[in-house]
């Protein structure tokens, strides 16, 4: 499914976004993180090991919201599912979403020896609220 141009204009801005997995019974994991594209699908980068990614492996299935944070009352849910997990260019993304997010330098918030990994996420529904 393709990502319309608003949820493409806000998936490369600094936007709030919260990723919402799925525990091994069934329940939900919400975590905020920071979010980006590739033009096709929604780009999560996060650390290899770390509960979402634990998740995903298991089940791939995951629902995304991404907030517009000049109007926090508008905002994009997206149901999908993760498609690839890559460790290739993660520590770059990182890099370039903090320069995004906080205008410096990736601050290794858990620590320098932390593996980075990208999650692509397909969609196959969108909403918009707002």
């Amino acid at each position: 499914m393709d990502l319309p141009t608003p949820l493409l204009e806000l998936l490369s801005a600094p936007s709030p976004c919260f990723v919402t997995t799925l525990m091994s019974d069934g329940g939900p994991q919400i975590t905020q993180t920071w979010v980006d594209t590739d033009g096709e699908h929604v780009l999560i980068n996060t650390v290899v090991g770390f509960q979402k990614v634990r998740n995903v492996e298991r089940d791939p299935r995951v629902a995304v919201a991404v907030i517009d944070p000049q109007e926090p009352r508008r905002y994009f849910e997206v149901r999908g599912r993760v498609i690839a997990m890559s460790t290739d260019g993660a520590a770059d993304q990182i890099e370039a979403l903090s320069q995004r997010y906080t205008g410096r330098s990736y601050a290794s918030y858990g620590g320098a020896d932390q593996e980075r990994i990208t999650l692509t996420i397909e969609a196959d529904s969108i909403n918009t609220i707002g």
